[in-house]
This record gives C-alpha cells, sequence and structure tokens, in this order.
C-alpha cells in the first residue's frame, strides 16, 4: 500500500503485537517535528539569576547602591538573590542580616515578589527575589 501510494510505512510501536504502522510521508513529518520543536524553543526564555552579596553591618550608601543595581536587574527580568555572608564571628549579627534582607523585599516590593524568604545556610543567609510580570 505504501508503495501504491508513494509514501513510507513507519513503524510507531514496535513492542505492540501486531506491531503498529502509519503510512506518511517520513521527510514532511521530521521536518514539522523540527519546526514544532524550534518554536517550542523559541517561546521558551531563559531566566537568569543575579546575585548581590551584604555584609551584616553594610552602610547605608553601600545599601542605597546594591539596591538601585537590584531594581536594574528586576526590571530586565533577571532573578534575584540576595545575600547577606558572614565573616568570621559576624555571624552574632544574624539578626541585623535577616532585618537587612527583609528591607531590600520591602524596597523592591514594586519591582518584584520575594520567592523564599531569607534563610541561613553555613555563613550565609539567603533570598530570592523573582520579577514581576510585566502589564500590557
Amino acid at each position: 500500500m505504501a508503495e501504491q501510494f508513494e509514501v513510507d510505512l513507519v513503524e510507531i510501536s514496535p513492542n505492540a503485537d501486531p506491531p503498529v504502522c502509519k503510512l506518511m510521508d517520513y521527510g514532511k513529518f521530521i521536518y514539522q517535528q523540527k519546526k514544532r520543536d524550534k518554536e517550542l524553543k523559541a517561546k521558551s526564555t531563559q531566566i537568569t539569576v543575579k546575585e548581590i552579596r551584604f555584609g551584616p553591618q553594610t552602610d547605608e550608601h553601600d545599601y542605597e547602591f546594591k539596591r538601585k543595581n537590584a531594581e536594574k536587574f528586576l526590571k530586565e527580568g533577571s532573578k534575584l538573590k540576595a545575600f547577606v555572608f558572614f565573616k568570621g564571628r559576624s555571624i552574632i549579627y544574624k539578626e541585623q542580616g535577616q532585618i537587612l534582607l527583609l528591607r531590600l523585599a520591602q524596597d523592591l516590593e514594586e519591582y518584584g515578589k520575594v520567592e523564599a524568604m531569607p534563610v541561613l545556610e553555613g555563613k550565609r543567609m539567603i533570598m530570592f527575589i523573582a520579577p514581576k510580570k510585566k502589564s500590557k
């Protein structure tokens, strides 16, 4: 039948009993599949994660500078990973680190939403902020 219709006989399910076959133009099928995959890849967006590092006793000017950078990253559509790095004995100031991250989250509320609240992992307190969807 495949020769009669000048198409290919393609085995769909070889493990079935009896095996399932289909009459189709295999070249056209492969072309459409590649085209579909390319469209899906084009529609998917690559998410970048930008990092901002603070110390537990970050000064006001440094905080403002880093907040403006964080704002810029969120406007670009990147996720933000803000963390406070505790060196040596500065781990005793973990409350200050948490207050700093929560203040950052509050300042960036209109640009992004908090994905993960501040969590202490070893000598780092980490918080993730995702950009808000742009309204059309």
